[in-house]
């Protein structure tokens, strides 16, 4: 979730490794010396807000995590996790008199770009800031895989289910973007969960499991099996959303159906499976290879501008899992910053990219010049580095 570097009175709190290990793959997955701003609208990177430059009151831009490295050193700059097929705003009309070190070349905006409240620093249905100082719960956020905001638990609507379940969530106003998606929901994301009872005594009950028990009660008689009844609640159970091995969970991508034009969505309807069309809705992670794509479906995503969901590799554990393939995303990083919190952590980050930068620059220059690498010379290479650590930590410098 978004963090503010200067803000580590509100962060006293150790992060987990799982924590860093996403930070870390955030990071990694983008590249942290050219500006993206060559490749085009990215697939997906990390992006990020420069509070300096563009406060909530202007225009909202985004940064790539090159440019908040080199352009926006020292300024207040803040996460916003990783956002789908943008284009880097540094220097553009956005940013008036300031120009991209990296690339000065840029339109004067970047039309496709999708902007909302994050970029001003607010997030989830309350418009509120995170870390929000006036919040005595410290509610967990989540991201829509839609819109990507980022929602407090308390806000969905629903309750989350078991975490292992929950590799993408998809918020009600979403939901009702592309209404397709309930009639998927119904067979393959994980059943609702509400909340029945008075507050004092408030008790979360499965709905689907909730419905079997009043059939039950309803038959009068005890519930048996019969061989049609064992095959129908196999064939529900294909599409159930249950826990999911490990393989399931963090292996490649699956493939959407690609075999006929025979449309899936209608084989679904005709089923008749209803599910209350309220709160988010959480997904198992191999939910969008269920998805149809004959013509016609294809053509409904398209219309509610969610085509995305059929690209297998759009997904955000597929992004952590090629930053995992990068060699910033390893263990022994972690392990250093294992007792250190958040803002520490990035610092850390930042600085260790920032180190190997200098030296892997700083060591070419020495061949290119045929020099000999001397003691001094490395001394003074870090008494550099120390030096751009402090302008970059002095609260006056900009």
């Amino acid at each position: 979730m978004a963090e503010h570097k200067g803000e580590s009175e509100l962060h006293d709190a150790a992060v987990s490794e799982e924590d860093l290990e996403t930070a870390l793959c955030v990071l990694a997955g983008s590249d942290p010396e050219n500006c993206s701003y060559s490749r085009g609208y990215v697939k997906r990177q990390a992006v990020f807000a420069c509070n300096t430059c563009t406060p909530s009151a202007a225009e909202p831009a985004g940064i790539c995590l090159a440019c908040a490295n080199k352009c926006h050193d020292g300024h207040d700059i803040f996460e916003l996790y990783t956002k789908r097929n943008f284009r880097c705003d540094c220097g553009n009309s956005k940013f008036g008199d300031f120009q991209c070190q990296l690339m000065s070349a840029k339109d004067e905006e970047n039309v496709k770009n999708q902007y909302n409240h994050n970029f001003s620093g607010f997030y989830c249905t309350c418009d509120r800031p995170y870390p929000d100082a006036d919040d005595q719960v410290n509610d967990e956020m989540i991201q829509c895989v839609v819109c990507e905001d980022w929602f407090h638990s308390g806000h969905l609507g629903c309750s989350a289910g078991e975490p292992e379940e929950l590799q993408e969530m998809v918020c009600e106003a979403c939901m009702n973007k592309a209404p397709v998606l309930w009639t998927y929901a119904a067979h393959f994301a994980v059943p609702p969960v509400i909340s029945v009872g008075h507050p004092e005594e408030e008790e979360e009950v499965d709905v689907e499991e909730q419905g079997d028990k009043e059939e039950s009660r309803q038959s009068g008689e005890e519930a048996t099996t019969s061989v049609e009844d064992t095959k129908q609640e196999e064939a529900l159970n294909q599409g159930s959303p249950g826990k999911r091995s490990h393989e399931q969970m963090t292996g490649s991508p699956g493939k959407a159906t690609t075999k006929s034009e025979t449309c899936r969505l209608k084989k679904l309807q005709d089923q008749g499976r209803e599910r209350l069309r309220q709160g988010a809705v959480f997904w198992p992670y191999s939910w969008r290879s269920e998805l149809c794509t004959c013509t016609s479906c294809k053509r409904a995503y398209v219309a509610a501008e969610v085509q995305f969901l059929m690209d297998q590799f759009d997904t955000i554990l597929a992004y952590e899992n090629k930053g995992l393939d990068e060699p910033f995303g390893q263990h022994p990083l972690m392990a250093l910053t294992s007792s250190m919190d958040r803002v520490q952590q990035l610092e850390i980050i930042y600085g260790f990219n920032e180190m190997t930068t200098s030296i892997s620059a700083f060591l070419h220059q020495c061949v290119a010049d045929g020099k000999t690498l001397t003691v001094e010379a490395v001394h003074q290479l870090f008494d550099e580095l120390r030096a751009r650590k402090k302008r970059r930590t002095d609260p006056g410098y900009q």
